[in-house]
């Protein structure tokens, strides 16, 4: 019996130190979903929809997107706003994942939809153990609310 390919993990960073540590804290938590990279939320969007230079992807949506926040062309919050906006996309698991704390940064995620809302902290260990977490939280739910 041929299973179906794993979703990807489509995550939105425009800083590539904050990328790579993303994807290693991840492939650390063991996931074995690959892991989509793009550096803004227009990409984000282009990407989602399969236009622009993503246009003719591979089809299928994320199982999540893990999302930054403070990015050049589309910041993160305008591209939850866009994805909630959609049907297609108004359940897709979104973690906001950034080093921002600003309590109006909180609460429009939160009002906008967002999953989650992980800082990315400034010591390393601690951003390692925030992704493993999260990975492994992903891991063991990887579906929508929708399929279960």
């Amino acid at each position: 019996m041929k299973h179906a390919p794993l979703r990807p993990i489509l995550l939105v960073e425009d800083s590539p130190v904050d990328a790579e540590m993303t994807v290693d804290a991840l492939r650390q938590a063991h996931l074995v979903n690959p892991i989509v990279h793009v550096e803004d939320g227009v990409d984000c969007l282009d990407w989602l929809y399969a236009r622009g230079s993503f246009e003719g992807r591979p089809g299928g949506d994320p199982v999540v997107v893990l999302l930054d926040i403070k990015m050049p062309r589309m910041n993160g919050l305008d591209v939850l706003k866009q994805m909630r906006a959609d049907e297609r996309f108004r359940h897709l698991p979104v973690v906001i994942l950034s080093s921002s704390r600003e309590e109006t940064d909180l609460a429009r995620s939160w009002d906008l939809g967002v999953n989650a809302y992980v800082i990315k902290p400034v010591d390393v260990g601690q951003f390692f153990q925030a992704v493993h977490t999260l990975g492994q939280f992903w891991a063991v739910l990887n579906q929508s609310p929708e399929q279960v």
